[in-house]
């Protein structure tokens, strides 16, 4: 079974290079399952209903999310209706609206696969325990599918790299997003779980993760807040492929793809 995980969707230049890439990469690959961190696919900031219908008709299956899931206030009106678009699990489980993980059955073959979306806290904003939150996720799908895939939402690279230890031999995959660019440690962390620090970002090539140069230069030298824009140009489109066992849902095959036009 091949999985494609896409890297975090920046804005409409991000969302113009997945229809641009992902009907090609389906043929290619013969992909059975399509997850894309969507937080940023909505003008740079969140996701809208409307940014979600279109990622779904592009071909994603599921939508995962992060630190800016809830930029767009509307997102609260139709997140808890979408099984298939996650929120981070460590958000309070009694006050927070959405689904953290989903069990999605790959019709074509009946093989089930869990995905639980999760959030780190260094330099982050405060949230619940990442780790016993995974535990917790864990214990809900694990009799329930095949192979686990968590995208780890996380600023620091040692947190991504502790939380791949920690469900090493427990999940599938252990993807990280949030940083928007590509790390080149992806790896067997046994023969049972790959990881990699981060998968990158599917947006704007001559950027600054994926918004418009000139915006964060001034903030960066001057000090002083203003406004970020993503205008148009060429676009990077970062994505792991992932290929398991459907027997027992060990990783077969784990490898990088970038893609720039």
């Amino acid at each position: 079974m091949k999985i494609l995980f896409i890297g975090d969707i920046v804005g409409k230049p991000g969302r113009n290079s997945l229809q641009r890439n992902l009907p090609e990469l389906k043929k290619n690959y013969n992909l059975d399952l399509i997850i894309a961190n969507g937080e940023n696919a909505a003008g740079g900031a969140g996701i809208t209903e409307k940014v979600f219908r279109k990622l779904r008709f592009s071909g994603v299956d599921i939508i995962t999310g992060g630190n800016h899931s809830w930029d767009q206030k509307e997102v609260l009106n139709f997140i808890d209706s979408e099984p298939c678009l996650l929120r981070p699990a460590n958000y309070p489980e009694d006050t927070t609206p959405g689904n953290c993980s989903v069990v999605y059955n790959i019709g074509s073959s009946n093989v089930t696969v869990a995905v639980i979306n999760l959030i780190g806290r260094v330099f982050m904003r405060p949230v619940d325990c990442p780790f016993r939150a995974a535990d917790r996720e864990i214990d809900k799908v694990k009799n329930q599918a095949k192979a686990i895939i968590v995208d780890f939402h996380a600023e620091a690279t040692s947190e991504k790299q502790a939380m791949g230890w920690y469900l090493n031999e427990r999940v599938t995959a252990v993807i990280g997003t949030h940083s928007h660019v590509q790390t080149a440690d992806e790896r067997f962390l046994s023969d049972k779980t790959v990881y990699i620090t981060d998968v990158g970002m599917t947006g704007l090539y001559n950027s600054i993760l994926g918004v418009d140069i000139a915006g964060p230069l001034e903030r960066f030298t001057t000090g002083l807040p203003n406004r970020l824009s993503i205008g148009k140009g060429v676009t990077i489109f970062n994505a792991v492929l992932l290929e398991f066992n459907e027997k027992d849902g060990t990783p077969c095959s784990f490898e990088r793809i970038v893609i720039i036009n």
